[in-house]
């Protein structure tokens, strides 16, 4: 797979420092195609650099020790979060790029903003882009950077370092699956390797074995931590308070062409391509979908979709109890979200493995929730026909007529004008490939 990034490096003397800090320090840039995301201004030389020095030591130790959260951990609005996934924590008295790096679990982002204009400050960085790229591509980036750097220590005699220790032990998880579905569990936790707990890991490993691994790791996604539900909790849950449904009634595609996961393809593309694919196959044109519609492709009974009191779980999902039989759970009190939540439902069934159990809807921003959110809102209420509607009134009150045509929240009428770019994004939303685009 050809990289489309780098970390590109020249070695600079450096004096007065660890044998490894002095071997591997240099000027040091982050290159996505023909962006650099390390440009700033250097006060002492008065110019512009691409690449400040740096050191690349410490740099590969925060990358090593780091690797499985910034492979698999999506964003997460948590202080703890920031420490793992920002550069500018990686300290050690030098001046880092503002740069924060986390995935969705198919892509990855890099997101540069500019660091604060302070006195005395020899470097700030004006670089403010958001690149994404495929995850096994970040993969393969570092993998060449790690080899930059170990080459260098190696031609300047440096052996025996805490980077080498904290390597091998990564080598040795990656590549052995039992290891490496370990601390994948543990990063979508938010936890560093070995530090979460034993029992709530060993629970996700045994109810991946039943449930399967892609819905399970969508329940580790939450950062629930000591409130994670088990599959056996999730089963109960549905039992008492789920209605019936059936695995056997619901809708099938009879096409998965162009819309399977990829970490080329951005996730909200392929839910909204998925839908216009549903739609165009059981003939429902551009017209609001009822609930009776919805339900019957969902394969259960309309009246799931009825308004509650009270809200039953912090999630919605889906569980299959045997080969047909399976129990719903919505998680929203108010119609409007109910028939989000089982738009969604749907349409992670669709473009979920088969031989899952376990279909969850939840807040977490993996790239499999990502489609499942944008399935729902191009499957509720296309965006050909919304254009329409809106006639380029993209106001408030527009998205409140059309929200209102289709059924659904004036917020996914927006969320698909932000998608579309027919208005900004007011930050970094629950898709960054929108951002980045």
């Amino acid at each position: 797979m050809p990289v489309n990034w780098r970390i590109e490096v020249e070695w600079e003397a450096l004096q007065g420092v660890p044998a490894e800090e002095q071997a591997c320090f240099g000027a040091i840039g982050i290159r996505v195609n023909d962006l650099w995301l390390t440009e700033g201004h250097d006060y002492l030389a008065n110019r512009l650099r691409t690449r400040p020095y740096l050191s690349g030591y410490h740099l590969a130790e925060w990358f090593a020790w780091n690797w499985w959260r910034l492979r698999w951990e999506p964003r997460s609005l948590s202080r703890e979060w920031d420490q793992t996934h920002c550069m500018g924590a990686i300290g050690q008295g030098y001046i880092w790029p503002n740069i924060t790096i986390f995935s969705d679990g198919e892509r990855t982002a890099l997101v540069a903003h500019p660091t604060a204009e302070r006195a005395d400050t020899p470097f700030r960085y004006i670089s403010d882009r958001a690149a994404v790229l495929p995850s096994g591509q970040f993969e393969a980036g570092l993998d060449e950077f790690f080899s930059q750097v170990f080459q260098r220590l190696d031609a300047q005699g440096v052996s025996g370092t805490n980077l080498h220790a904290i390597f091998e032990s990564l080598s040795e998880e990656r590549s052995n699956p039992e290891l490496a579905t370990r601390r994948k569990f543990e990063a979508l936790l938010g936890e560093d390797p070995d530090e979460a707990n034993p029992a709530i890991v060993e629970q996700l490993i045994a109810d991946a074995g039943e449930a399967g691994t892609d819905g399970i790791q969508e329940i580790a996604a939450l950062h629930a931590g000591s409130n994670t539900p088990t599959f056996d909790d999730l089963k109960t849950l549905a039992r008492n308070n789920g209605y019936e449904a059936s695995a056997r009634d619901a809708v099938r595609l009879r096409t998965h062409e162009g819309i399977r996961a990829t970490g080329e393809t951005p996730a909200w593309l392929i839910g909204a391509r998925a839908a216009r694919v549903l739609r165009e196959q059981e003939r429902l044109n551009g017209n609001p979908i009822s609930d009776k519609q919805l339900a019957a492709l969902a394969g259960t009974a309309a009246s799931a979709l009825e308004s509650r009191k009270d809200r039953v779980a912090e999630f919605s999902f889906v569980v299959d109890d045997q080969k047909d039989t399976s129990r719903l759970v919505l998680r929203s009190k108010w119609h409007e979200g109910r028939r989000f939540e089982l738009a969604r439902l749907l349409g992670d069934r669709l473009l979920s493995p088969r031989s899952n159990r376990l279909f969850p809807a939840t807040r977490a921003y993996t790239y499999r929730q990502k489609m499942q959110r944008a399935f729902a809102a191009e499957f509720l209420s296309p965006f050909e026909e919304v254009e329409q509607i809106l006639a380029g009134d993209y106001s408030s009150e527009g998205q409140r007529d059309a929200a209102e045509h289709f059924g659904v929240s004036p917020l996914m009428i927006r969320t698909l004008l932000v998608n579309r770019h027919r208005i900004p994004s007011e930050e970094l939303g629950e898709d960054f490939d929108v951002a980045a685009a």
